[in-house]
C-alpha cells in the first residue's frame, strides 16, 4: 500500500493520531478490561489475537470504510451524506459503553479543533446531535488536507496504541512485550485498509459478540481502571 502526503500533512497526521491528543482515548478500554478480569486474556499473545480480530472484523469493516465515505462526503460538500454515515457509525456500536467511547471522544476532538481554530463545522441543522470520533477524525483530516489513506493509517494507529497501552496496565505487559505487540499488529494494518477500500455499502458492518458482552459487563464490574 503506497501512501503519499505532504510534509505538512504528515506532521498534522502525527498530531492527530498521537496518544497525547487530549480526546480521552486513554480512559476507555473498549471491553479489554473485562476480558482480562475474566481471564479470557492473560498473555501478550492472547491480547494480540483479541486486537487482531477487532482490526480485521471491526475497524476494517466499519471504522475505516466509513472514514473513507465521510471524507468523500466532505470533499463533495454533501452534508446529508456526512450525517448519514455518521449515524451509521454510531448504529454499529454494539454496547452503550462502545457508543459512549465513540461520542465522548468525538465531542472532545471537535472541541479541541474549535479551540485550535480549525475550520470545521458540524451539521446540527440536520438533527444529528452527536458526532462519532470517526466523523470528527474525518473533519480534522479534511481540514488539514490529510490524504484518505493516510487518515486511515492514523485512525488505526490511534486505536491500536490506546489498546496496547491499556493492556500494558491490565495484563500487565512489560514495555518490550508491548512494543513487540505493536510491531506485529502494525503489519496487519495495510491489509485492513485495503479491505476497507473495496467494500461496497451493503457489505459494511461487523459483529464481535464477545467484545460486546465484555463491554456490557464492564458497566457493572466491581473494580475498574477505565471508564464505563
Amino acid at each position: 500500500m503506497a501512501i503519499t502526503t505532504t510534509e505538512a500533512g504528515l506532521l498534522r497526521l502525527l498530531q492527530l493520531s498521537s496518544a497525547s491528543l487530549p480526546v480521552g482515548g486513554y480512559s476507555f478500554s473498549q471491553g479489554l478490561e473485562t476480558a482480562i478480569e475474566y481471564q479470557w486474556l492473560s498473555s501478550a499473545d492472547e491480547v494480540g489475537h483479541w486486537l487482531s480480530m477487532q482490526l480485521q472484523y471491526s475497524l476494517a469493516r466499519v471504522d475505516l470504510p466509513l472514514l473513507l465515505r465521510l471524507m468523500a462526503a466532505l470533499m463533495a460538500r454533501d452534508t446529508e451524506a456526512l450525517a448519514y454515515w455518521n449515524s451509521t457509525v454510531l448504529a454499529c456500536r454494539e454496547s452503550r459503553e462502545l457508543l459512549l467511547t465513540d461520542t465522548a471522544m468525538g465531542e472532545a476532538l471537535l472541541r479541541l479543533l474549535r479551540q485550535l481554530e480549525v475550520p470545521v463545522s458540524w451539521p446540527v441543522d440536520l438533527q444529528v446531535p452527536q458526532a462519532s470520533f470517526v466523523t470528527a477524525f474525518a473533519l480534522a483530516s479534511h481540514a488539514w488536507q490529510i490524504a484518505p489513506d493516510s487518515a486511515c493509517l492514523g485512525l488505526c494507529w490511534s486505536w491500536l496504541e490506546n489498546q496496547v497501552a491499556a493492556a500494558t496496565k491490565l495484563v500487565p505487559l512489560g514495555q518490550s512485550q508491548a512494543q513487540r505487540l505493536l510491531g506485529e499488529l502494525q503489519q496487519q494494518v495495510p491489509e485492513a485498509i485495503n479491505l476497507a477500500k473495496i467494500l461496497h455499502d451493503h457489505e459494511l458492518g461487523g459483529s464481535l459478540p464477545a467484545l460486546a458482552i465484555a463491554s456490557s459487563w464492564h458497566e457493572t464490574q466491581y473494580s475498574r481502571l477505565f471508564r464505563s
